[in-house]
């Protein structure tokens, strides 16, 4: 495995490879996990609407995850979605290999980890990461195999894409801001998708898929892998809680610039990918982003004397950049936008 660079080119170790094992006090410590919380999951079908903005409020509060059902994505096309990346990571080793790349700049590309230039331990994920907006312009740089992916997975970020839209307008709702106020701040927003493959792991006490992060951008819609369980959310008391695959459900978390223009109340909350020893783990992540130009602050509104801007103006091209710049798990990227006002 020395000169392996994907790990669903198989075939699996024995033991895990030492640039996978994390030091001793930084390891999941899978046992103290809460494996009976759960976090709130809202039905954007039942009662009115201040209903389900009110319950979207808490939940960005309170956990700063919530999961949707009837959510307006068909059964479906979440099915096809979820069978082509699983056929993704069975293709074979040079069609694979076609679509590598550790630039992160990139935009279509598949690698493995995180930033395998940056990190000193590896994460036991590969990932398939598109651009998606405009879909005209990224889709004729997507794979094209296996048959009718691109078919599936424009169809499938058209829907998320409208679905993340009508979410930003209750969230900016459950805010008192004007219904559209979120959408105007982010601009013409991007989206990128990440599929994500977490093959069974011979030692996942040991390591993870991805360590403990917040999501850059501004809000991610997650398909998980309706058989194996891998998400896990910091919760304030402290303590790491499993997010068990519903089988209807979308998850939805904020992401670090929904933090930033509510001011900070509501949050975007830690969480992190852990690995299964027998199972493979597919899970299909969707970021909707602000533009690079347009700059994000705290919305006037939520500024007052008892509740002063805790962060700085800046463009997303310039958080983006740092983001990248640093190792994953390292310290909040949102503390170097701290406002001295705080």
């Amino acid at each position: 495995m020395a000169d392996q660079l994907l790990l669903s080119l198989g075939p699996r170790p024995e033991s895990l490879p030492g640039r996978y094992v994390r030091p001793a006090p930084q390891r999941p410590r899978l046992s103290d996990v809460d494996t009976s919380a759960s976090i709130p999951v809202i039905d954007l079908t039942a009662g009115d609407d201040p209903q389900i903005v009110a319950q979207i409020g808490s939940a960005c509060r309170s956990n700063g995850f919530f999961q949707v059902v009837n959510h307006g994505v068909s059964s479906e096309l979440v099915m096809k979605m979820r069978k082509i990346a699983g056929e993704f990571f069975r293709l074979s080793a040079e069609e694979k290999m076609r679509l590598y790349s550790d630039d992160v700049g990139k935009k279509v590309r598949l690698s493995t980890s995180f930033n395998v230039k940056k990190e000193e331990v590896h994460n036991w994920r590969d990932y398939l990461r598109l651009h998606c907006y405009p879909l005209e312009e990224y889709l004729p740089s997507w794979p094209q195999k296996p048959v009718a992916f691109r078919e599936v997975v424009s169809e499938y970020c058209s829907e998320v894409r409208r679905l993340g839209f009508r979410l930003l307008g209750l969230i900016s709702l459950s805010l008192g801001l004007e219904e559209d106020y979120i959408l105007r701040a982010l601009g013409e927003q991007e989206q990128h998708m990440a599929v994500n493959y977490y093959p069974p792991c011979p030692q996942p006490e040991l390591t993870y898929g991805l360590p403990a992060h917040t999501d850059p951008n501004a809000l991610t819609i997650l398909l998980q892998d309706p058989h194996v369980a891998g998400l896990q959310v910091l919760r304030p008391a402290g303590k790491w809680a499993a997010v068990d695959p519903h089988p209807e459900a979308l998850v939805i978390n904020v992401g670090d610039q929904l933090q930033v223009l509510s001011n900070g109340r509501y949050k975007s909350v830690w969480h992190r990918a852990v690995v299964n020893s027998e199972k493979e783990r597919v899970s299909v992540a969707f970021f909707l982003c602000p533009s690079n130009n347009a700059v994000t602050a705290p919305a006037e509104q939520l500024i007052g004397e008892k509740s002063p801007a805790m962060y700085r103006s800046f463009t997303y091209g310039e958080y983006y950049k740092k983001f990248w710049a640093r190792n994953l798990d390292q310290e909040h990227c949102l503390d170097q936008f701290r406002s001295y006002n705080c």
